[in-house]
């Protein structure tokens, strides 16, 4: 602050050097004007010069060290009262802004809340028809209709429940409860609800599950690992999807291992990015790259953290590493 406040005075200064300097060379010019004298009056006023900037250093940086250590947190009171009028336009114009942008945020908060509500009123109407359509097509007798319209309601209804989740992420905190959840009857329940796609494409599952209980929000988790699961499902083909469990330093690891196409290199460090989907098959219009995006969001406020491996051709391994007991005071506060 000490250069910045030199630079915005430097034209004050330099001018209060040029004074003395011009008082000096006109007591040299003029005989009759004493020497001493004038130096010592230059000397005095350079000392008194001094002091006056370190007291007016003081003062006029005080109100701007608040705003530098300002935390854009729209609260102006933290601010220090301004004792300029050029400080007092500053504060003034700031009040007025942080008013605005309050109002608009209100308004934006308001709009977003409203938009959230319908979207989730309207998902929540769409599976009333799907739930009929699920039970019209579990009674149709001829398998070559009903195995693709199994798939397709499968697809609507997983990308309706995407959608759901994408707009609770943002406010999962509220929804968390932390507790002692059975892993083997959450796999399998998940396994469950894609059985029919499953059996079309002739995938089977192994699960070989050392440690069967883990503490965390059971809803969530189902929603993660029916992420991995359906993204091991659909870029595989006629192979068995392998999910263990087992403890490493302390840690409950779940592993979802797959033998699919696998994940160019290249891609790896961005498939857990908002909409990103391939650089291979980027022309797959089934695709929407929100699936493992949501899943790393998920997994991040339940402090699992979540690791990947890949490599074309051979396949792909996910990773859950759940926090132990201690680390749930970060969750939950307590």
């Amino acid at each position: 602050m000490i250069h910045k406040y030199v630079k915005e005075r430097l034209s004050w200064i330099l001018f209060f050097i040029f004074l003395q300097l011009l008082i000096i060379i006109v007591a040299y010019l003029d005989a009759a004007i004493p020497m001493k004298p004038i130096l010592y009056i230059v000397f005095l006023s350079l000392i008194l010069f001094f002091f006056f900037l370190i007291i007016r250093y003081h003062k006029e940086t005080k109100f701007y060290h608040c705003l530098e250590k300002w935390d854009n947190d729209l609260d102006i009171s933290v601010l220090a009262t301004a004792d300029s009028p050029f400080e007092t336009i500053v504060e003034d114009k700031l009040n007025e802004q942080t008013e605005v942008l309050k109002r608009d945020m209100a308004k934006n908060r308001l709009t977003m809340e409203q938009e959230k509500d319908d979207l989730l009123a309207w998902i929540h109407e769409v599976k009333t028809p799907l739930t009929a359509m699920s039970l019209m097509i579990d009674r149709m007798a001829d398998s070559n209709i009903k195995a693709p319209l199994t798939y397709e309601w499968l697809r609507i209804h997983l990308l309706l429940d995407q959608q759901l989740h994408q707009k609770r992420i943002p406010f999962m905190e509220n929804d968390l409860y932390i507790e002692a959840t059975n892993l083997q009857g959450l796999i399998f329940k998940e396994i469950k609800t894609i059985q029919s796609w499953c059996i079309q494409k002739g995938i089977g599952f192994e699960v070989n599950l050392e440690i069967s209980e883990v503490l965390t929000d059971a809803k969530w988790l189902s929603f993660i690992i029916r992420q991995l699961l359906t993204n091991a499902v659909k870029y595989s083909d006629s192979s068995d999807i392998v999910i263990r469990s087992d403890v490493e330093k302390g840690h409950v690891k779940l592993q979802v291992q797959d033998s699919g196409r696998g994940i160019e290199a290249k891609d790896l460090s961005r498939i857990f990015e908002k909409g990103f989907t391939s650089t291979t098959k980027h022309q797959d219009s089934a695709a929407t790259g929100m699936g493992l995006y949501l899943a790393k969001k998920a997994a991040e406020a339940l402090s699992i953290h979540m690791a990947v491996e890949s490599k074309p051709g051979l396949g792909t391994s996910f990773t859950l590493t759940f926090p132990n007991r201690n680390e749930f005071v970060k969750i939950t506060g307590m």
